[in-house]
């Protein structure tokens, strides 16, 4: 049986920490009976079967985002995320800035599209998201004040989720209000606490499950998967915001890991990791990964890049599906040719970067494999 290791936390330079990550991944999890096998023979599966099918097998969604401008103009793209993925998440349509055009108009008509995209492919629609201190309009600053916040964030939510109600399986109704700082709470100083003040979550949270009873409620958060002091901090602040709100009675259903893994040689202590999605589920909360990439801007040495990419999804994914509460995993994309990674967080070197299950020419690559292989070696979950 193959034995799983953490990462290992090294103090080595940049200079050399591709060389050292490729070893750590390259010749780890060797089954004692085939000491043969190195290289890209651990990232080995059987068969073709998509990512969506294994990971039905196993009571669990696989999915991706992708953007309304790529699936209407890129008809191979569109046929693979149909092939591979179960759920869709639109990359930014959903987004305050991409719906609302003028304080008074909603734009429906791009997001119209990926829905029916989704239904016509049998897939799972997720909303991505209603409560976010980015990607706010431009008009959002001159127009929204204390007198008139409730209303406009009320009555957003309303008209977004009552448009979509019935037809959508889960929806980021806060992302990102927690950030280590010195505060009690932590909670981010975003326009929507400066307006509104801590009740803007339950708020949010409230008038989500009104508009549609049926869609899981997520909150959702980054930088929450490693081990250093200020993950730790974090982890308390957002364990205490979600036993705060259920204790409340407010509607979460989910906890969102958006798991934007780097490619480096921190890494992750599987116990504390354990513990934490173990207290989560504790809440009577379902886990969701919303937005799992890896990245590479820090990993210099591109010898053996793939590999060591893949063992970043292998290792990560078979921790967190070891939880039973984790019932889904999201890509933030499918394919290299269209990560937002190309323009956020580039290589040093200025080589195309390999975040994501399928190359720039759509083919399959080793991430692929290790998801695969992640979902095929993964607990079943009931299927409720």
């Amino acid at each position: 049986m193959i034995k799983r290791r953490t990462l290992i936390v090294s103090s080595l330079g940049a200079a050399g920490a591709g060389v050292a990550i490729a070893n750590h991944y390259l010749n780890r999890h060797q089954a004692p009976e085939q000491p043969q096998k190195r290289g890209i023979a651990r990232f080995a599966v059987t068969g073709d079967t998509p990512l969506r099918e294994r990971a039905a097998d196993k009571g669990l969604i696989y999915g991706a985002a992708a953007q309304h401008q790529v699936l209407t103009t890129n008809v191979e793209f569109a046929q693979r995320f149909a092939q591979e993925c179960a759920m869709l998440v639109p990359a930014n349509e959903l987004k305050w800035q991409a719906l609302r055009p003028t304080p008074e108009r909603f734009d429906f008509s791009r997001s119209d599209w990926m829905a029916n995209f989704a239904q016509r492919h049998n897939m799972l629609l997720r909303g991505h998201t209603l409560v976010w201190h980015r990607a706010l309009p431009k008009w959002f600053e001159e127009t929204v004040d204390r007198t008139n916040a409730a209303k406009v964030l009320t009555e957003h939510i309303n008209t977004v989720v009552q448009h979509y109600a019935g037809n959508i399986h889960s929806w980021d109704v806060v992302n990102e209000a927690i950030v280590p700082n010195k505060t009690k709470d932590g909670l981010r100083q975003t326009p929507w606490l400066r307006l509104l003040g801590v009740d803007y979550i339950e708020m949010a949270f409230r008038t989500a499950a009104a508009a549609d009873p049926q869609a899981l409620l997520v909150y959702n958060d980054n930088n929450l998967e490693y081990d250093n002091a200020k993950t730790a901090v974090k982890r308390t602040q957002v364990l205490k915001l979600l036993e705060r709100l259920k204790s409340r009675g407010v509607p979460v259903h989910a906890l969102g890991i958006q798991s934007h893994i780097g490619a480096s040689p921190q890494g992750f202590n599987a116990k504390k990791l354990r513990d934490f999605l173990k207290e989560v589920a504790s809440l009577d909360l379902k886990i969701l990964i919303t937005e799992m990439d890896v990245l590479e801007k820090n990993l210099l040495e591109a010898n053996n890049r793939d590999a060591i990419i893949a063992g970043v999804y292998q290792d990560y994914l078979s921790l967190v599906l070891d939880e039973p509460a984790v019932n889904t995993v999201i890509t933030w994309g499918l394919s290299d040719r269209y990560t937002w990674l190309t323009n956020f967080a580039p290589r040093q070197d200025g080589a195309p970067i390999r975040p994501l299950p399928l190359d720039a020419q759509l083919e399959r690559k080793l991430a692929w494999n290790a998801i695969a292989s992640a979902f095929d070696q993964a607990p079943p979950r009931q299927v409720k």
